[in-house]
Formats: structure tokens, C-alpha cells, sequence
């Protein structure tokens, strides 16, 4: 059986509110496997978003820890962690994170060039091509709807070849046309390069495309559910809870 792309341990994060300390997570343990699509959900305030940059090595757990490819990331400095992330994910945000001064192409452009990619320019073409903005590619964000800067990020992520895809509530800014058009693409491309997608998001109806719920309250895991092979269902599987 082959070592699942992603691994949380007893992962916990409390920070200083204060004089008292403020528990944001506590002791989140599962695995993601290389394809899965799991959708991270729960209420305001239960953790999800900060789980999330725990899981990218965008911030360090109090306790606990995350593997990510088979690599501890307690293990790794700063800059080891950030070749990880290049190597390996690619990032899709709800507020779409696009360099306001650089053209769509150049916003794709720019990580492959920090890459070292010598064919740039070319990748990033290909990939504003297959999310339809191909006509767009001078326009800077400004210039472009919500939904055409979210295919920008769509297209910015998924041009590095990740092997996982994160995605914090990649339709939070839309309105539901355009968000459903959005996920579409995104749930397409994902399934055409065989990309493990984790997705955070308040939105059931997206979270449920996913074949795996995760669900957080209170900083714990609460709730872990995978869709039936036979009428789309979820199947729930008991979380342990500390004692």
C-alpha cells in the first residue's frame, strides 16, 4: 500500500489571547491519499483556514506534526519547507491573491520563473488557454471579473504539475453562477491530472462533490465521511476523541 501524500498527528495550535492561552486546534490526527478530493468543513472560528497553512508548512503547530510526501515538516528549516511547496502544491484562495501590477500571464508566469522553468511563458499560455481566458491574457486583475481572476489562480496553480492541490474557499467571492462554473474547472482539471484536491469551504453543496468530508468544530475532528459508491451518499467513519 503506498504512503498517503498528506499526514496530520495529534496536530494542535494554541496561541496567547491575552493572559490566556487560545486553543485553535486540537490534536487533529488523519491521512489524505495520493487522488483523494476532501473537502475540510465547519462553522466560523472552528480552525479550518488555520489548519490548512498548518498543513502547507505556512505556519508551525504547538503540538504534533505534518508529513507531507513522506517529508516531516518539523524537520525541515524554513527554506526547505518553501522548496516543498513549490515542488509539490499549488494554491487556490478565496481572496484570488493576484500581483496587481502583472498581466494575467505574467501572474502564471511568475512562480514558474521562481521555479526555474525555462518554457515560462509557453506553460502559461497552455494553461490560460484551458480555463478560457485565452483572449484575456494581456488584462490585468483589475481589468478582469471575480470569476476571471479565479481561473487566473486556477490556472496559476495547476500550471507548476502539483501532486496536491489546496484551495481555502476558492468560491467565497463569487456569486453562485460563477462560483459553480469555477468549481467545475477546477473539480475538471483536478480529475484530468490525477491532483489530490483539499479543499476548505462553508459550502456544503461544493463540499459534498468531494469524495471525503473532513469536518472541524471547536479546533477538533469531529466528523470524517466518505461518498458511498452506490447513490452518492456519505458513509461516516467515528473520529476518536481525546479523553
Amino acid at each position: 500500500m503506498s504512503s498517503p501524500i498528506l499526514r496530520a498527528e495529534a496536530l494542535s495550535k494554541t496561541v496567547q489571547s491575552g493572559d490566556d492561552p487560545l486553543t485553535i486546534l486540537d490534536g487533529v490526527t488523519f491521512e489524505v491519499a495520493a487522488g483523494d478530493t476532501v473537502a475540510i468543513v465547519g462553522a466560523s472560528g472552528s480552525g479550518k483556514t488555520t489548519l490548512l497553512g498548518l498543513l502547507a508548512g505556512l505556519d508551525r503547530p504547538t503540538a504534533g506534526d505534518v508529513w507531507l510526501d513522506g517529508h516531516a515538516l518539523s524537520g525541515e528549516d524554513e527554506d526547505e519547507r518553501a522548496a516543498l511547496r513549490q515542488r509539490l502544491l499549488g494554491f487556490v484562495f478565496q481572496s484570488f491573491q493576484l500581483l496587481p501590477a502583472l498581466t494575467a500571464l505574467e501572474n502564471v508566469m511568475l512562480p514558474l520563473e521562481l521555479a526555474g522553468a525555462d518554457d515560462a511563458a509557453q506553460r502559461a499560455r497552455t494553461w490560460l488557454d484551458r480555463v478560457g481566458l485565452a483572449r484575456r491574457v494581456r488584462h490585468y486583475p483589475r481589468q478582469l471579473s471575480g470569476g476571471e481572476q479565479q481561473r487566473v489562480a486556477i490556472a496559476r496553480a495547476f500550471a507548476g504539475d502539483p501532486k496536491l492541490l489546496m484551495a481555502d474557499e476558492p468560491t467565497g467571492n463569487l456569486d453562485n453562477a460563477t462560483g459553480a462554473e469555477v468549481a467545475d474547472l477546477m473539480f475538471r482539471l483536478n480529475r484530468e491530472h490525477g491532483t489530490t484536491l483539499l479543499l476548505v469551504t462553508h459550502d456544503l453543496a461544493l463540499a459534498r462533490r468531494c469524495g471525503r468530508r473532513l469536518s472541524l468544530a471547536g479546533g477538533r475532528l469531529v466528523g470524517d465521511e466518505r461518498a458511498s459508491r452506490e447513490g452518492g451518499g456519505v458513509r461516516d467513519t467515528p473520529v476518536a476523541r481525546p479523553a
